[in-house]
């Protein structure tokens, strides 16, 4: 086997203290933010610009940095957004934390009844020949693992929405010295989020594995059988907020679209647009905690899978702790490759034009990626033995180091090249977004069929780029290789993150630019932080959706060994028609959000066209606006239709489980896979496309945008038409899909000793 270079002490050592590294360098860049001031007397432009400035004194006298009126303005209105995704993301956990105390009670009951609530010792599920700790013990620390991880989730979406709350009127005014400053706020505070929240779910995890260990000891099988709560737990809460806050924020972004642009002309965030504050609550609730709560998830999920799979391979046998938590060691190597991949960003290079933007997001990506190469050869090296044994649904099969590295390596690449393949098809930059624009000469019905054609093409490359990565990482390493090629991808999680909170951050940059009636140089400077970071949103959601398949496959992989399923066979009908229903469900949860938004939006377009109608001086500019009618409005519908959509993947396993039973729950979650992926990537793109289609002929940089523009025009119309459709779909259904085959799939191993035993009622009284 041979011995491992990196010792147990050095572990205990290492993934603590890259954690706690991440969690003082977002602190750092933290502090770094905040000199920015928002106090009138006080203002930033009094120091020193040492790097990405102007000639500020040129620039002082044109942007007119020195009016306090601005600065006071922009402070109110950043006031008024922070306050509104506080009080919507309380009303929301009030209801989720309801929902995760009923789940709780009933983990523990169904998990404890297994042996029926017997506290004496049982023998091991993969070894009859030695005796592991009762079922009720098992119950008991997933139930606690289920709420660490739900409280880590909610933790980590709501300090994301404050973080992105405190920068974005800090963007705004920088912009006033150069889009280089501005662009620098606005990736700093991404990166506060991306380590705080990286380095939160590693410390978390690492914590409690050693808290259990207290009890468990020798019994490794059950001790990372209970952890598995934590991803649980994790996806749970991602689900709401996923849901939730795409509801909220898309009901008020197409009520705001429809009435304000295409009835009354006025320009996107105009004060005067009633529904102006939700739209821009809406990205910090949707866009940062839901996305912030999501990628959480698959990283304790992808951890999960990897650790109850080694558990039971060599390295839980024979109680070897290091190779053990090879997992946590690659994300905690890659917190420091992502650290000095954020340094390249906001001082190794410094950013003056426009169009140094998005390659400066994309470089994040490629010097992220061959780092962490570099990063995951060292660890293969000193932290496994040369030769080791993975499980593989009742065998062992031999495995080398180098073998476990190309592993992780190929996902992490396969994360690259799904990033790269979703800016392509989302980026104006490129030919398929400008021939959606094209399209819009002819109206929105052929902007439509564009958009749409775009979406599904776009899925192509990312699914062989998925099903190369499975190929090899299964081959080399059966289900474990496929866990640790899900941690590959997410490896560089918290540079992932920093670029997906980037762009909310800009977009609400842009917004109070907007209602702070700043001047069109600096909306011009807002806006293409802003389009830049619309591209890597959508490839944030291509990493979300890439890694969400790996891992689910992972998860399945762990469930159907836990099940005492050797096959899963497609030509029994109990597998079968459990495929079909599984390939259905990602429509179902689709058409119930797609709707939720649609009467939510319903509901925003009447007030907005009330208030337009009915309070004399609205569109002069003479009357305020009632913004806090249309945030109630969203709120309201968000909670109440986020229910449905959860209710349906968190019942779907446990009902097939219990009546069905297990084999046929394996065909309900490859199913849902399969299909969820495709629709995800393809909703997912199709709304980026639209959405920067509209962006580019509103920018007119190229001689074929101006012959569609201007603003008002009816190639524009037709592009945000496109546009709204989209914004459902790529915001609300399409991140969504990635958290349904996720946590299908580790509901299903939380609940497998329950469905092993008393599952599949209806066929056994068939029978």
């Amino acid at each position: 086997m041979g011995a491992v270079i990196l010792p147990d002490l050095g572990t205990e050592i290492l993934i603590p203290a890259c954690a706690l590294i991440g969690i003082l360098f977002a602190l750092f860049q933290w502090l770094l933010v905040s000199k920015v001031k928002l106090t009138a007397g006080i203002d930033s432009a009094s120091e020193p610009a040492p790097k990405n400035g102007y000639n500020d004194s040129l620039i002082e006298e044109e942007e007119g940095i020195n009016d306090h009126n601005v600065v006071l303005k922009c402070a109110e209105i950043q006031n008024a957004i922070s306050e509104g995704s506080t009080s919507f993301l309380f009303t929301m956990y009030k209801y989720v934390g309801i929902f995760m105390v009923a789940f709780a009670i009933l983990i523990f009951l169904f998990l404890g009844s297994v042996e029926g609530f017997s506290t004496s010792h049982q023998p091991c599920t993969y070894d009859e020949t030695k005796m592991c700790k009762p079922a009720l013990a098992t119950a008991l620390f997933s139930t606690i693992s289920f709420v660490l991880g739900g409280i880590t989730s909610v933790i980590s979406g709501f300090l994301g929405m404050k973080i992105a709350t405190y920068a974005n009127a800090r963007t705004t005014l920088e912009a006033r010295k150069g889009v280089g400053k501005a662009f620098i706020t606005a990736f700093r505070s991404g990166a506060v989020m991306g380590f705080l929240l990286a380095a939160n779910g590693l410390l978390v995890l690492f914590i409690t594995i050693n808290l259990f260990k207290i009890y468990y000891g020798d019994d490794w099988g059950g001790l990372f059988e209970a952890i598995t709560g934590y991803g649980l737990g994790g996806s749970s809460m991602a689900l709401f907020g996923r849901v939730g806050g795409g509801i909220y924020t898309k009901a008020a972004d197409v009520g705001a679209d429809l009435v304000g642009k295409v009835e009354r002309n006025i320009p996107e965030d105009d004060p005067r647009n009633p529904a102006v504050i939700a739209d821009n609550v809406g990205d910090n609730v949707g866009d940062i905690a839901g996305m912030g709560s999501d990628l959480f998830g698959s990283y304790a999920e992808a951890s999960c899978a990897a650790l109850v799979v080694a558990s039971i391979s060599s390295f839980g046998v024979n109680h070897e702790f290091t190779p053990m938590l090879f997992p946590l060691i690659i994300s905690s190597v890659g917190l420091l490759v992502c650290l000095l991949t954020t340094l390249f960003a906001t001082d190794f290079f410094e950013i003056k034009l426009v169009k140094e933007i998005e390659p400066a997001l994309k470089k994040q990506l490629v010097i992220s990626t061959a780092l962490m190469t570099i990063g995951i050869a060292v660890v293969s090296w000193i932290a496994l033995p040369s030769t080791f044994t993975i499980f593989n649904f009742g065998e062992q099969k031999v495995v080398r180091n180098w073998q476990l590295f190309l592993c992780v390596a190929v996902g992490l690449w396969a994360g690259l090249i799904i990033g790269f393949v979703t800016e392509y098809y989302t980026s104006n930059a490129y030919s398929p977004v400008q021939d959606v624009a094209d399209s819009c000469r002819t109206g929105a019905a052929t902007n439509v069929i564009f958009g749409l054609a775009l979406g599904y093409k776009s899925v192509i490359i990312p699914i062989f780029a998925i099903a190369v990565s499975i190929f090899v990482s299964f081959s080399f390493a059966a289900m474990y290789g496929v866990a640790v090629a899900a941690l590959g991808m997410l490896s560089t999680i918290a540079t992932g993150l920093a670029i997906d909170a980037y762009g909310p951050i800009s977009d609400n940059a842009g917004g109070i630019a907007e209602m702070a009636g700043m001047s069109h140089r600096i909306r011009e400077r807002t806006d293409a932080l802003d389009a830049a970071g619309n591209t890597t949103a959508a490839i944030g959601k291509g990493f979300a959706i890439g890694s969400a398949a790996l891992v689910s496959l992972a998860l399945f992989g762990a469930f159907v060994s836990r099940a005492g399923i050797t096959t899963v066979d497609v030509l029994t009908p109990k597998v079968f028609i459990g495929l079909l229903v599984g390939a259905m469900l990602p429509y179902w949860f689709s058409a119930m959000t797609m709707k939720s938004v649609g009467s939510a939006a319903l509901k925003m377009v009447e007030e907005v066209r009330r208030q337009f109608n009915t309070i004399p001086g609205l569109m002069e500019g003479t009357a305020k606006p009632d913004y806090a009618t249309c945030v109630t409005i969203s709120t309201d519908a968000s909670i109440k239709e986020m229910i449905p959509p959860g209710a349906l993947v968190m019942l779907t396993p446990l009902i097939v489980g219990i009546f069905f039973g297990v084999e046929t729950l394996s065909g309900v979650l490859a199913g849902s896979l399969v299909s969820g992926v495709q629709i995800a990537i393809s909703a997912s793109n199709t709304g980026g496309a639209w959405d920067n289609a509209k962006k580019y002929i509103e920018a007119g940089a190229s001689e074929h945008a101006r012959s569609l523009g201007p603003k008002g025009s009816d190639p524009h119309k037709a592009a945000v038409i496109g546009d709204t459709i989209g914004d459902p779909l790529k915001d609300t259904s399409g991140p969504s899909l990635n958290i349904l085959i996720k946590l299908m799939a580790v509901e299903s191993l939380v609940f497998a000793p329950f469905f092993a035993t008393h599952g599949g009622l209806l066929f056994k009284i068939w029978s």
